[in-house]
């Protein structure tokens, strides 16, 4: 009994502080951030293939770190903040000059001032997207409204992607770039609805025809990987036609059962004033008394 005692007043204290797998979605962030800045050094020696590949690991990074932290049961305010700032570079900043040292250089300053309009539309994307992602109704909470950010960086880099499969000289076509460019920013901005693939439930009956399709997606990234890719972006956006089908159907179906609840709400409002109006407006008389039935 003693020497347990002894030893019990031997332990030194616990030290306090964050345990290793609180940080682990932090360390995600960060990581998608050096691959994005990782791009731009591949983009400046003219490794174009690697910077596209470095932007690709970003993407796949930053679908991770939020996954884990709700795994983890770490989401903080801090990674919240972290996650926004590292899209902005990896997704903002990076492709847009990326696509600059490929092919807009060649326009000089107005072709520097399309990739600063890029950045600047994808800064205000993740803005409104902070801002606003607790005020949607709810048959809203399926989709995003804009292009999210890495997917605006794929879009971004698809001529490019393009180009290394196809041997098309995009390069030699700055304008048709620039205006790419500029469209897959003011798609970032929009009000388009897009589907929001982190809450999406899979029926027991697709999951297997889904997971062929995923081993059939990693067989083509690893036989033809820039053909695999481009085929997904051009997919992501046939996708915008039936998001905006089902946004709609969705929003109009809100606003009929929003409008049967107040009708509702006023024919019984309108109940109450006929049952207990004023007297006077029955010539004066006063109400009979309402007899109630014994129960």
């Amino acid at each position: 009994m003693l020497r347990r005692r002894r030893r019990d007043q031997q332990r030194l204290p616990r030290e306090k502080g964050q345990s290793f797998n609180k940080m682990i979605p932090n360390i995600i962030t960060v990581s998608a951030t050096c691959a994005g800045l990782t791009a731009i050094r591949f983009a400046v020696d003219g490794r174009f293939e690697f910077a596209a590949v470095a932007i690709a690991l970003a993407a796949l990074l930053d679908a991770l770190d939020g996954r884990m932290a709700r795994l983890l049961n770490a989401s903080t305010d801090f990674g919240a903040h972290l996650d926004s700032l590292s899209d902005f570079v990896a997704f903002g900043v990076v492709p847009g000059l990326v696509i600059y040292y490929w092919s807009l250089s060649a326009l000089g300053g107005f072709g520097f001032a399309i990739a600063l309009f890029y950045a600047v539309c994808t800064a205000l994307r993740l803005a409104r997207f902070n801002t606003h992602q607790d005020k949607l109704p709810p048959y809203a909470y399926n989709y995003f409204q804009g292009v999210p950010a890495p997917a605006g960086a794929g879009l971004a880099c698809l001529p490019m992607v393009l180009s290394f499969e196809l041997a098309v000289e995009f390069d030699g076509a700055p304008v048709l770039i620039g205006l790419w460019l500029v469209a897959v920013a003011l798609l970032m901005v929009s009000q388009l609805p897009t589907y929001s693939f982190k809450t999406l439930k899979i029926p027991h009956r697709r999951v297997l025809p889904i997971m062929a399709i995923a081993g059939l997606f990693m067989a083509g990234v690893a036989g033809r990987p820039w053909t695999t890719l481009s085929l997904l972006m051009f997919a992501y956006m046939a996708s915008f036609f039936f998001s905006v089908r089902s946004y709609r159907r969705l929003k109009a179906e809100a606003a009929r059962l929003t409008g049967e609840e107040e009708r509702a709400d006023e024919d019984d409002t309108d109940d109450g004033d006929s049952e207990g109006g004023d007297p006077g407006d029955r010539g004066g008389k006063s109400a009979a008394p309402v007899r109630l039935r014994p129960v």
